[in-house]
């Protein structure tokens, strides 16, 4: 098995990979990037919450802290990848992306950690977006032509968000009451509490 400490590319990690480094390695750190709301839901058991923005916003004191055993999460891997973007800005290339996200690695067996139940943000974001798409059609028909501008609108935003990996509608419903939790994290109670770790080349794997 291949040594995260040893990675120099993007790489991905399947759930059953994660697994067995969790039972061989003490220095191993799994970041969940999801909201706070998510990650209530359900966790993978010892990882910390850092979500994205938060992330974006401390990139350099959250590196600094991490050793070469990083692996991120998120729900499908998506947010877990513009994490691992941002980790490379300033230096951290060894992070690993967990393939399928948090509810993949549960479906293998994995051990986590469940809490209220909501709706992940993806699944907001298709919901919104597919509403609003069969709004403005809707409305196109029975109200005016100019409605559908509003398909037109959802369409573009979305093709945007592919190219840019990016999620402004994503990043909007993040904000809404229902996606908090009596404690979000910040940067005292989520960066600032990691363990330093210590980064170790050509470790063992």
């Amino acid at each position: 098995m291949t040594s995260p400490s040893k990675a120099t590319a993007v790489t991905a990690l399947a759930p059953e990979a994660l697994q067995s480094w969790i039972k061989e390695h003490q220095d191993l750190v799994v970041i969940d990037v999801r909201s706070a709301a998510e990650f209530e839901t359900m966790h993978i058991r010892g990882s910390y919450n850092v979500p994205l923005p938060l992330l974006s916003e401390h990139t350099d004191e959250l590196a600094a802290r991490l050793g070469s055993r990083v692996v991120l999460v998120c729900q499908s891997g998506i947010r877990a990848e513009q994490a691992r973007q941002r980790m490379a800005t300033v230096g951290l290339d060894t992070a690993y992306v967990l393939t399928c996200g948090v509810p993949g690695y549960a479906a293998a067996g994995g051990d986590v950690v469940k809490g209220k139940d909501r709706w992940d943000l993806e699944r907001q974001v298709r919901l919104a977006a597919g509403s609003l798409v069969m709004l403005g059609l809707a409305g196109g028909k029975f109200v005016s032509p100019k409605v559908r501008m509003l398909a037109g609108a959802i369409g573009t935003g979305l093709t945007f968000s592919a190219a840019t990996n990016t999620c402004a509608m994503g990043k909007a419903l993040s904000a809404m009451p229902w996606n908090k939790t009596a404690k979000e994290p910040t940067r005292e109670s989520a960066i600032l509490q990691l363990p330093v770790q210590q980064a170790e080349e050509g470790a063992a794997a």
